[in-house]
């Protein structure tokens, strides 16, 4: 059986432009092998946070020693739960077990695409031009997938601007829970079906399922709920409410409850679409193996963005609106500038074996 013998984790922030930061985690094995894994920092946690301090006095110290066979293994022997920092782990898990077997991680989740076709996100920008421009720069960069930030008073008129322009293109509205029952906000989101996006993402609160399925009923358009666990995708596939979903890494807690959920919605017949979290590239890996499962079929949003600093090798980048899936390398397929992190970290913890 693999045996954790130590684990270090990085607090690290861009060296330049927004600074997001993000906490890595590196498990190391038996022999040599180390796996890594990413959680966001959300903008503006005070250090070290409760993802950091859930690492440091909860997590790392239930690994040290940890008898496992498989990555799927981890999570309930070490209690670790599901959430941002919990999938860190879990990812480094997989990461780690794949590379000491020589495995590629997409392979071992099952995945069976040799490449991903890609989509990308636009900002909240309430500018009708900005956003055709934002969007023109997306299409140009081969991306056939959009999602759109949507909410009361700045939702048709930009759906209708981006499909005017694009007719083709795959669009998500993304509603951010912003919107409520009542019939004003029904109409508009009964008319946002007319301009054909491939979902409509968020609508409401996340734990009013039965609000998704009765809008579900009165629009072609396929509702995706906010999913954080396997208990509401399949309350929510029950109940009809939604035919598509976004699989975040980060939301369900890493790599093994997202091929879980993963399989539920293929099994259902649902869309799915992944996107990675974090800005080092480690998280963006991950999702390119995720994204190799059959039942994504929609563009998903797995590559850094080009031109910023490089932290994994080789980018995590689009080429065209594809990204390959690293099929000849072990694990997450890339190789982790340590060196470069731990210049980078403004905190480190280490639990050596």
């Amino acid at each position: 059986m693999p045996r954790i013998l130590g684990c270090d984790a990085f607090r690290v922030a861009m060296p330049r432009g927004r600074r997001p930061e993000s906490i890595l985690v590196r498990l190391s094995g038996g022999d040599g092998a180390a796996g890594w894994g990413e959680m966001a920092v959300p903008a503006g946690t005070a250090d070290p946070g409760p993802g950091w301090a859930d690492i440091e006095k909860r997590m790392a110290p239930a690994l040290i020693g940890l008898d496992w066979d498989r990555p799927e293994d981890v999570s309930a022997a070490a209690d670790l739960g599901a959430n941002e920092a919990a999938a860190a782990i879990d990812v480094a898990c997989w990461d780690l077990w794949c590379r000491e077997r020589g495995l590629p991680l997409a392979h071992a989740l099952g995945g069976t695409r040799t490449s991903i076709v890609t989509g990308a996100r636009l900002g909240p920008e309430p500018i009708l031009d900005t956003v055709a421009s934002r969007a023109n720069r997306a299409v140009g960069a081969g991306h056939t997938r959009v999602t759109l930030p949507i909410r009361p008073g700045w939702d048709v008129e930009p759906v209708r601007a981006l499909r005017e322009a694009y007719p083709a293109l795959a669009l998500v509205a993304d509603a951010g829970h912003a919107y409520t029952e009542s019939s004003e906000h029904m109409a508009v989101l009964e008319a946002l079906d007319a301009y054909g996006p491939v979902a409509i993402e968020r609508p409401f609160p996340a734990d009013d399922l039965a609000a998704h399925a009765r809008l579900q009923l009165r629009v072609g358009t396929a509702v995706a709920p906010a999913v954080g666990d396997l208990e509401t995708l399949d309350a929510a596939i029950t109940l009809e409410a939604g035919r598509a979903l976004h699989l975040r890494l980060d939301r369900l807690g890493g790599l093994t409850a997202a091929r879980s959920a993963h399989d539920l919605a293929y099994a259902a017949g649902w869309d799915v679409w992944c996107s990675g979290c974090g800005a080092f590239g480690i998280g963006q890996a991950a999702a390119v193996a995720l994204a190799a499962l059959p039942g994504c079929t929609l563009p998903s949003d797995v590559s850094d963005p080009a031109g910023g600093p490089v932290f994994v090798t080789p980018p995590v980048r689009s080429s065209g609106g594809v990204v390959g899936v690293p099929l000849t390398q072990p694990g997450l397929g890339h190789e982790i500038d340590e060196a470069r992190i731990g210049r980078l970290a403004t905190r480190r913890m280490r639990l050596p074996a």
